[in-house]
């Protein structure tokens, strides 16, 4: 005898078998029990939640001639009839191959001859979103008045599609997509009744991969099976056979992110690609985790709805606390946007290649949240004593320029500017990042200090009142002029300067209108930090 798949073989034959679906079964049978049969069902749900399980098994309850508690009895000649596939009373239509008007035409014919033997004529159009206009219109009348005898069960996948004058001629069901949980009871059940050792682990990734669909557990089970014959089905099985990814690969490919190591990020898809995984999929897990993360960092009672063992969850908890939720928002953006583009791609890995280097340089991108990440990325970098050269505004041959020309610390600098050089990242963590991101170092922001002497006019400062810090903006950043030109906004500003050098700090702000020179005219923050530096500046504690 030739083999009949998992999914075929253990399809459920009465209702107390289905998994998953008890809001939908209890009320079909409490119908078939008081003898309230609709004439007219619309079972909608995404692929293998049991939709055309359910028209078979009602098919077969309301024909039953010993129905057991509104269930098919299972052995009498019409269920068995039914269950062969040889009544003539339950037939089964694929609208997908049979979507035209003279298909429908024929339903209607037919419709006018009562049942040789049983009680219902049951028609089970499957995927009847496929219906042209045509067909959906000739339906309507025998679907809103057919004989008492007969019985319309529509199946979708895609009620949307569904006219609204048929949804409304019908009892609509909603199937859920099966929770993981019950799938893999499912699956431990069948596997046991088998004979087959399959590890806990390796069932729950078959149940989580279904993604809802008890139907595709089975398939993917069945395939995990057949390539191990014999063997006990483990999770590095699983993950060989569906192509997928260990949790472990990518905790390691976060830490590279995070260290914006794209040489170390490139190696670890090198390896992917070698081991033969399916990148897309790769692609998919590797968002779900960056959300896990995400949940995790969002609330400290998220453990329930995160579907993982213990010890990764203790992982996850430790690497929530290593990134930011803004961060982490950025990279599910720019992997969401990704799948969608796999799709239709013919070099898969080149598209993953240029996300992980988003992912690894933020300045590639223009997005707030990316402006932030750098920031993020700066003060890093600064606290650790590097200089983030690569995340200089100015143009590659300013900065080659001003490094070469740089001078020794100027004897003219004056104490109140030495200490907003030395200060003035440690100012910024001080701010709302609102302010932070308008103030950080970038293209169209500099910083001009009122003073006196040569060390000034090196970097473009003019001699004037000591205590005035300018910010001088370009046109293209006009939006941030106004928004730290707002007095309210100029004062929490100053007043955190004040705190944080001691001394009373007023800020001008001045929008530059002037196109085209403005980078060679002023210097950014950064500018003043690689020109003067901020090794072996000694500031001494004055009291007033």
């Amino acid at each position: 005898m030739s083999y009949t798949a998992l999914y075929r073989k253990y399809r459920p034959a009465e209702f107390e078998d289905v998994k998953g679906q008890d809001h939908i079964v209890t009320t079909l049978k409490n119908q078939i029990k008081a003898e309230r049969i609709g004439h007219a069902y619309l079972f909608c749900g995404t692929r293998g939640t049991g939709k055309t399980t359910i028209a078979k098994i009602f098919a077969k309850a309301v024909n039953c001639e010993h129905p057991v508690d509104g269930s098919p009895c299972g052995e009498c000649p019409s269920c068995k009839a039914i269950a062969a596939g040889t009544s003539m009373n339950v037939i089964e239509i694929d609208a997908a191959s049979n979507n035209g008007v003279d298909n429908i035409r024929e339903i209607r014919d037919e419709v006018e001859y009562s049942p040789t033997e049983g009680k219902y004529k049951v028609y089970i159009i499957d995927e009847v979103h496929m219906l042209s206009i045509g067909a959906f219109n000739a339906l309507l009348k025998t679907l809103e008045e057919p004989p008492s005898y007969v019985i319309f069960i529509l199946a979708t996948t895609e009620s949307h599609k569904i006219p609204i004058t048929i949804m409304s001629r019908c009892q609509k069901y909603d199937f859920r997509r099966i929770s993981i949980d019950t799938i893999s009871a499912r699956l431990q059940e069948l596997m046991d009744e088998e004979g087959t050792e399959v590890e806990g682990r390796a069932i729950r990734y078959i149940a989580k991969a279904a993604d809802g669909s008890l139907r595709d557990a089975l398939s993917l089970l069945d395939q995990c099976i057949a390539f191990f014959l014999g063997q006990k089905l483990t999770y590095d099985h699983v993950l060989e056979v569906l192509g997928a990814v260990d949790t472990e690969l990518f905790s390691r490919l976060l830490r590279k992110v995070m260290e914006s190591d794209v040489a170390g990020a490139m190696e670890l898809l090198e390896e992917l690609v070698i081991q033969g995984r399916d990148l897309g999929q790769f692609v998919s897990d590797f968002t779900w985790y960056l959300r896990n993360l995400l949940l995790m960092k969002s609330s400290d009672d998220m453990e329930d709805m995160l579907d993982m063992s213990s010890e990764n969850l203790m992982l996850l908890k430790e690497e929530s606390q290593m990134i930011d939720g803004e961060v982490l928002m950025r990279y599910i953006r720019i992997l969401s946007d990704l799948s969608g583009q796999l799709r239709f791609a013919v070099q898969k890995r080149i598209l993953i290649e240029i996300a992980l280097i988003k992912l690894c340089r933020p300045a590639m991108e223009t997005q707030q949240d990316a402006l932030l990440d750098r920031i993020a990325q700066i003060e890093k970098k600064i606290a650790q004593g590097i200089v983030p050269a690569s995340d200089l505004p100015a143009k590659a041959n300013d900065i080659q320029n001003v490094s070469q020309e740089k001078p020794k610390m100027p004897d003219a600098l004056p104490e109140e500017i030495q200490k907003l050089i030395v200060n003035w990242n440690t100012m910024l963590l001080e701010l709302h990042p609102r302010y932070r991101m308008d103030l950080s170092p970038a293209k169209s922001i500099s910083l001009g200090i009122k003073g006196s002497g040569e060390g000034q006019k090196a970097v473009g400062l003019e001699p004037g009142n000591g205590n005035e810090l300018v910010l001088t903006f370009s046109r293209e950043r006009e939006y941030a002029y106004q928004e730290i030109s707002m007095e309210e906004h100029k004062q929490i500003i100053e007043d955190t300067f004040t705190n944080v050098i001691g001394k009373q700090v007023k800020l001008k702000v001045v929008l530059d209108e002037s196109a085209g020179a403005f980078q060679n005219k002023y210097h950014s923050v950064e500018d003043f930090m690689n020109v003067f530096g901020t090794a072996g500046i000694e500031i001494e504690n004055e009291e007033e």
